[in-house]
């Protein structure tokens, strides 16, 4: 085994703190960025491959301490190119921001198990920890890698730092009510989560006392679940061939299956975190762009494939699909420029619907879903779209990504866009709710207000509870959503019930 690292001391005795075992399966390891494939071989290794781009990658989520000096060490294996430059990242979460260390680098020739090693420091107290090997020059090389090693030559304390630690000296998660519980017999409760989030007994933990029904961030956007390689394969002898996987989404599916939870889809047809190569001639970005009857092929192949997978694998787990996902612009309220349009044509939603009614199984619920719905002008374009879907007989429902904030909107528009959608006799589904509280900095008052709105919003989804599906916050705590900045959700970081956990409470009838 050629070393690359020559200049690089050995790591002195120490203590161990993971090494892989690849052998037993991916071992949480996961695919990062859009293109990548992971997956174990009977060799214990891990392969990546369809890859766009280096930092399409595997990764896995540490916890580490802060300040403690870690050795990192990896052998990794490629036969697509003379030589290529890889190297281990350390990606780390400060307030919902990542940032990027390159901790180790070297070269592996052709055909040869090559180490590549190095020190490496947390910084501060990060949110989030990601080990990971890459590329440097290589974007779309396939490649393997084994024994990954995280030591410490010179100890480390018993105590560690970082959200995971925090996290597992929180309150026990069952010692406050259950919203589930609280909304039973009006509609599910449920939230998104992240792949990341399952690596944690406390988070599952959470995720099954509180929630009815879960939503995957990301693992189910075209961008996870299309096989770029397998794709680009098939196509040579058919233009409208699509291959894809389900590598991250299994991990939620599993759970959900195994504890008794729903699943909502997301999200079949989408102008963002679809890959651009998907709507080229070849599969081909450099390529021009498909015509029409080809991205219809592709669409409905798509869309079959994903819904007679997860059919056949999970059988009514998963009980509704965002079918479509914000296709009206905020500026002109109308179909917005999209990929999709430019290829399909205006009625590529209305195609969507048609192949999903197709294929979805029996009692499935197919949703259109968008943002920004209590915005009068984007209101009329929402209900333009809708107006010509309802006649074909595909949609079921419509969904509201309520992302709000204590500034804005008034309490009178979200009941008015509410309400001219609760009129066209749709189901109803509140996809992705929080509620910002405008400061970097929570106080009793603003708590307070927070709380209120929660309340107010949640009784105007009671008063449609007829229709309603569901509501479901987008992420489990503050620490772990998009807007962590603006502590959006019922529970704060340590996974404990703020105010607003309270305001959802009363308006169910409780906690009075």
């Amino acid at each position: 085994m050629q070393k690359t690292n020559e200049n690089t001391p050995p790591a002195a005795a120490g203590t161990l703190i993971y090494e892989s075992s690849f052998g037993a399966g991916d071992d949480l390891w996961v695919p990062r960025g859009e293109g990548a494939r992971v997956f174990h071989t009977t060799e214990g290794t891990l392969r990546t491959e369809g890859r766009n781009r280096d930092w399409d990658t595997p990764g896995r989520d540490f916890a580490l301490t802060a300040g403690v000096r870690y050795r990192l060490s990896v052998e990794v294996y490629q036969d697509g190119a003379d030589s290529a430059e890889f190297g281990i990242f350390a990606e780390e979460w400060f307030g919902g921001t990542p940032g990027w260390k390159l901790t180790a680098r070297g070269t592996a020739e052709k055909g040869q198990w090559t180490e590549i090693a190095g020190d490496y420091t947390p910084d501060g107290d990060y949110d989030r920890l990601v080990l990971g090997v890459g590329t440097r020059g290589a974007g779309q090389l396939s490649f393997e890698i084994r024994r990954f090693r995280v030591e410490a030559p010179d100890g480390v304390p018993e105590k560690r730092a970082g959200a995971d630690a925090r996290q597992e000296a929180a309150a026990d998660v069952t010692g406050y009510p259950s919203l589930k519980e609280a909304y039973e017999g009006l509609f599910d409760f449920g939230a998104a989560a992240s792949l990341w989030n399952f690596r944690s007994p406390v988070l599952q933990q959470l995720m099954i006392r509180q929630f009815s029904i879960l939503t995957p961030e990301n693992e189910l956007k075209p961008e996870r679940v299309l096989d770029r390689e397998e794709s680009a394969r098939r196509v040579k002898e058919d233009e409208t061939a699509v291959a894809v996987r389900f590598d991250s989404a299994r991990v939620l599916l599993d759970f959900a299956k195994a504890n008794g939870l729903k699943v909502h889809g997301h999200t079949l047809a989408w102008h963002n975190q679809t890959p651009e190569w998907f709507f080229h001639e070849g599969y081909d970005s450099a390529a021009p762009m498909a015509g029409r009857e080809t991205m219809l092929g592709r669409m409905e192949n798509y869309i079959r494939e994903v819904l007679t997978w997860t059919g056949e694998n999970y059988p009514g787990l998963i009980v509704s699909w965002d079918v479509v996902n914000e296709a009206i612009a905020d500026d002109t309220c109308e179909l917005r420029d999209s990929k999709w349009k430019a290829t399909v044509g205006e009625d590529f939603v209305n195609r969507a619907f048609e192949y999903a009614r197709k294929y979805a199984p029996a009692g499935t619920l197919l949703y259109y879903n968008d943002y920004n719905t209590y915005v009068p002008e984007k209101l009329e374009g929402i209900l333009r779209l809708l107006d010509r879907l309802i006649p074909e007989g595909n949609i079921d429902g419509y969904g509201f990504q309520m992302h709000l904030a204590l500034r804005f909107p008034p309490l009178a528009l979200i009941r008015a866009a509410v309400d001219r959608i609760a009129a066209l006799g749709l189901r109803l589904r509140v996809s992705e709710l929080d509620i910002t509280i405008d400061s970097a900095k929570r106080t009793e008052e603003l708590d307070e207000k927070q709380k209120d709105m929660y309340r107010e919003v949640m009784k105007i989804f009671v008063s449609v509870r007829e229709q309603m599906e569901a509501v479901q916050v987008w992420g489990l705590s503050d620490r772990y959503s998009w807007r962590r900045d603006h502590f959006p959700l019922p529970l704060d970081g340590n996974l404990q019930p703020k105010p607003a956990f309270h305001g959802i409470l009363e308006a169910a009838g409780l906690d009075n």
